[in-house]
């Protein structure tokens, strides 16, 4: 069966207008700027993906000079601040070379394949950032795109010799040393300013990995954690505590950002639960055979008490594909004795009870992440591997092999209710301690967690506009359903800017977000 699923979306509907932010239009007159009680001169910004730039898939020189601290930055010279210095990429390729091997890909744009359908592929090109070319001097934008909170405070986070492993490859290129910390860096540089935005990757792989990791909480030791791991909160809140002490040690002031509901942005939105269409040529056809295959299926679950996991696929509208859910109880060897006493093989009794045993279709309350979109109704060929050589002819091994159809969409593709709520507990205790240490250190604060709830819900409107989460043509999001557009991060350097003024009695100017880009359209 061919891919089943593709982007929709209008090209002519992709957002390029240029108008005035929600906010107040900036004063454009010289003399009206103050930094307030702030004093602006040495800005140093500390964090993640966020904080660097990072966008499509990437981080590239364009990205980096539209990031939010640059953005930030442009604005305190107008009251005071001073220089600001960025770790730039050597090209907007965007992978990184380690000794002239690439280890990260280059970024995405948005590509018509021959069918006329858009979707965002690969750059071609070949990248020139090596990251064995050490960068010496110190520099203002700390943000370290992979970055988790401890990994800040840890030693060594840019030696060489921990690439690929437990060493970052961008801290690499601009650490002081390489026994050197993301925070010791950023402290020995004394900023009188800073702004702190991490937390967002304690769960953001987690969810991006469709919740394939584990929940740590209940384990102190970081150590121990897989890349796609939730940090324990308690972790969070030690470590948070710790580079909120270093950076104001001095008397520096700065602001705190929270973590958004990271379930809201395009990665977890944009494909739908029930994608499935009767009028699909490729899927319409097979659906009489589909619902007779799963007949037998569903009389075994009714059978078992459990008829909320029947699965049924509608010839008048679309239908939800089908899930694995691990929450779900284990009922494979029930399934697998009912299906034999109700007639079928024992081989294949066997098969379906393994293959169905926590199996059931997708609901309105599942997120599938945006890279499902080209695997559901595609052949897997892993599964199919493993039925041919457990003796199932190739014909019924493939039929029983389609993704999301016959054979359940597995961890990695649908972020199911309880990952949700695991997400949801850890942000709301690392947003707990962020707006608690804000208030404890007179910090300014940004509620980020509200602020994109706006995007996400109807949109920001701006003269001439709208900003929203909408993937491809919302304008906040770049194609990676992730990290922001220039666009949005211009709207979030407002936002910053805007509570940096009411807690500071400062009157920085903000800027004009339609002035600033969205995506690149490409059919190179």
């Amino acid at each position: 069966m061919k891919n089943i699923l593709k982007y929709t979306f209008a090209l002519l509907a992709i957002g390029f207008v240029s108008c005035e932010p929600e906010f107040d239009s900036p004063v454009t007159d010289s003399g009206f700027y103050s930094s307030g009680t702030a004093n602006l001169s040495k800005y140093v910004s500390v964090g993640n993906s966020l904080t660097a730039g990072y966008a499509d898939g990437a981080l590239y020189i364009t990205g980096q000079k539209n990031s939010y601290p640059n953005i930030m930055a442009q604005q305190f010279a107008l009251a005071g601040g001073g220089e600001f210095y960025q770790p730039l990429m050597s090209d907007n390729i965007g992978g990184l070379l380690l000794n002239g091997s690439q280890i990260t890909e280059n970024r995405f744009v948005l590509a018509v394949d021959a069918n006329g359908n858009p979707g965002p592929v690969r750059l071609d090109g070949n990248p020139t950032t090596d990251i064995t070319n050490h960068l010496s001097s110190t520099y203002n934008n700390m943000g370290v795109p992979g970055a988790k909170s401890f990994h800040l405070v840890t030693p060594g986070y840019g030696n060489i010799a921990g690439v690929p492993g437990a060493a970052n490859p961008y801290f690499v290129r601009f650490a002081s040393s390489e026994s050197a910390s993301v925070i010791g860096d950023a402290v020995a540089q004394n900023p009188t300013f800073f702004s702190l935005w991490i937390g967002n990757n304690d769960i953001l792989s987690y969810a991006t990995s469709g919740g394939s990791g584990v929940d740590q909480t209940g384990n102190m030791d970081p150590a121990s954690y897989g890349p796609n791991d939730i940090t324990d909160p308690n972790v969070f809140a030690s470590v948070y505590s710790q580079m909120v002490d270093a950076l104001t040690a001095n008397g520096a002031k700065g602001v705190l950002i929270n973590i958004p509901e990271v379930t809201s942005i395009p990665f977890f939105t944009t494909v739908p639960f029930a994608p499935l269409s009767p009028l699909n040529p490729d899927f319409g056809p097979q659906i009489p055979a589909l619902n007779a295959q799963y007949a037998l299926l569903n009389q075994a679950f009714a059978y078992l008490g459990v008829p909320e996991r029947s699965i049924q696929f509608s010839l008048t509208g679309p239908s939800a594909v089908v899930v694995q859910d691990e929450s779900l109880a284990d009922i494979s060897a029930q399934l697998t004795q009912v299906l034999i006493g109700g007639g079928l093989d024992v081989p294949t009794a066997t098969i379906f009870g393994m293959q169905y045993g926590q199996a059931r279709q997708a609901t309105s309350a599942d997120l599938l992440v945006l890279t499902s979109s080209s695997v559901i109704g595609t052949l897997n060929t892993d599964r199919l591997a493993q039925l041919m050589a457990m003796g199932v002819p190739q014909e019924q091994a493939a039929q029983l092999s389609v993704n999301g159809v016959t054979y359940p969409m597995q961890d990695q593709w649908v972020l199911i209710p309880a990952e949700q709520q695991s997400i949801s507990t850890a942000a709301a205790s690392y947003n707990a301690t962020i707006e608690a240490l804000a208030g404890a250190k007179g910090l300014a604060f940004v509620d980020a967690k509200t602020a994109l709830a706006r995007v996400a819900n109807g949109g920001v409107a701006y003269d001439g506009g709208v900003l929203t989460s909408q993937f491809v043509t919302g304008g906040a999001f770049s194609l990676d359903g992730v990290h922001p557009t220039p666009r949005g991060y211009a709207y979030t350097a407002n936002l910053i800017i805007k509570a940096i003024n009411e807690t500071y009695d400062a009157t920085i100017p903000m800027v004009h977000i339609g002035n600033y880009g969205t995506i690149t359209v490409t059919n190179n």
